[in-house]
């Protein structure tokens, strides 16, 4: 009974420590949280401290330096219309302010926009953009991080709409490059620099499943440096280039092939007779109208610039084709119409010849009648009788082979127009194809390595 007791009272006593123990820890746990929070209290109070935001860092010492680089999460869509582009990106700035260095258990202090707010920042703007957005939703999208050095990394997310100037004379075969230009708006270059965080090729990085483009393709992009010169002092402006080469195979569908479809209809007329006026009239101008359509279509999407590009070329040799088609049977018509005026004179006069033979053979029937008795006696009646069947008979023979004159003849023109026209035809695609499918976009600085 003694042995039991004892045994008892040594597991309640080592339940009673195992408790104790336990709990002494959980205490000593909230108490160092409690320490840390209190610590990054107090160094966030001490560092805020007599901190004047208005001022830039090492004013009066050194020039400031920000660091910057871009992420792209979505690059488009591209508007041909206005010139212009969305990117939405990423946007990181690294600078360094000695006065908000500390010492802590912590190396890095990762912190909200509330802070940001209350130090001083780069006042970065686009100078391209036409309308930037800093995402709010939730909260707004910004990230401060300070280091125990002084260093801070301040990212936000952006959606910018920035100009891009194209130059569509090679459309739709053309390439473009879209800028980003981004600087200081107060401070000029010996208050305020930029500089690329990392090399070219790292600096800007477009995200695999960024592109949000139908009609062009990212070829890559470049990143610069430049400075422009204003009343107030001289700036430095950071460009990043985003290069892009159009797809052609929405206008080939669209435009192209139906202007190749129009042409090659409108040389079918060529092998029809030339008396077949309202069927090579309905070919003509059905062409020439809906080469019209189209050429007015295919520029509805496009800016109204001041000349011509790759695509009007086309359409014009096209049109010119076509209305030439048009005019060619309007010649042979003209030709036509004459050969059938003077063979109707022809035909007039010998009707008059047998008219007048005519009225002969009706008097020798007049005087057959008259002096009937004495026809078999007269051999001068038989004569005439017979000349007059013999001329008649001659006449007739004469007239029989102009009758059989063939009006169905193929002119010359048409003959000719045959082969010419689409010699012409396949000869122009063939140079305009080949002059603007192997022309190579000219881009400056381009880096196709992300």
């Amino acid at each position: 009974m003694r042995g039991r007791w004892s045994s008892y009272s040594m597991s309640v006593l080592l339940s009673l420590i195992v408790l104790w123990q336990t709990r002494s820890r959980a205490d000593s746990n909230s108490t160092r949280k409690t320490i840390d929070i209190t610590t990054f209290t107090k160094i966030l109070d001490s560092l805020l401290d007599g901190y004047d935001n208005r001022l830039r860092p090492g004013l009066g010492d050194r020039v400031t330096e920000v660091k910057t680089d871009i992420y792209v999460t979505s690059f488009g869509p591209v508007s041909d219309t206005d010139m212009e582009y969305t990117i939405d990106v990423f946007f990181r700035q690294r600078w360094k302010d000695e006065r908000l260095k500390f010492h802590g258990p912590m190396n890095i202090l990762p912190l909200n926009n509330l802070m940001a707010s209350k130090i001083w920042t780069p006042d970065t703007f686009f100078h391209n953009g036409k309308k930037s957005v800093a995402h709010n939703m939730t909260m707004p999208n910004k990230l401060l991080r300070i280091m125990e050095d002084g260093t801070l990394l301040y990212t936000m997310r952006l959606t910018v709409q920035a100009e891009c100037p194209m130059h569509l004379e090679d459309f739709p075969m053309d390439s473009h490059s879209c800028p980003l230009k981004f600087g200081s708006y107060a401070y000029t270059k010996t208050e305020v620099t930029y500089l690329w965080t990392r090399n070219a090729s790292q600096s800007v990085d477009v995200a695999a499943d960024g592109s949000r483009l139908n009609q062009y393709d990212l070829v890559g992009q470049s990143v610069g440096k430049e400075t422009i010169k204003s009343s107030t002092g001289e700036y430095t402006v950071m460009t990043a280039h985003f290069h892009l080469k159009r797809k052609i195979g929405y206008f080939v569908i669209q435009t192209y092939l139906p202007c190749i479809m129009t042409v090659i209809l409108s040389q079918v007329s060529f092998w029809l007779n030339r008396e077949s006026v309202p069927a090579r009239t309905v070919f003509g101008v059905t062409t020439v109208l809906t080469m019209t359509t189209l050429s007015i279509s295919a520029r509805n999407s496009l800016p109204k610039v001041a000349y011509a590009t790759a695509m009007d070329w086309f359409i014009a040799v096209c049109y010119a084709f076509v209305f030439s088609a048009l005019i060619e049977f309007a010649t042979v018509n003209y030709f036509t119409k004459r050969g059938w005026a003077w063979d109707g004179k022809s035909v007039v006069r010998e009707k008059k010849k047998e008219a007048s033979i005519m009225k002969k053979n009706n008097a020798y029937a007049v005087a057959v009648a008259n002096y009937a008795p004495n026809i078999t006696k007269d051999s001068t009646l038989s004569t005439i009788s017979k000349c007059a069947q013999n001329e008649t008979n001659k006449t007739t023979a004469e007239t029989k082979p102009e009758n059989k004159k063939t009006f169905n003849s193929v002119s010359k023109i048409d003959r000719i127009s045959r082969i010419m026209f689409p010699v012409l035809f396949g000869s122009f695609n063939l140079v305009y194809w080949a002059t603007y499918l192997n022309k190579e976009p000219v881009i400056k600085d381009l880096d196709l390595s992300k």
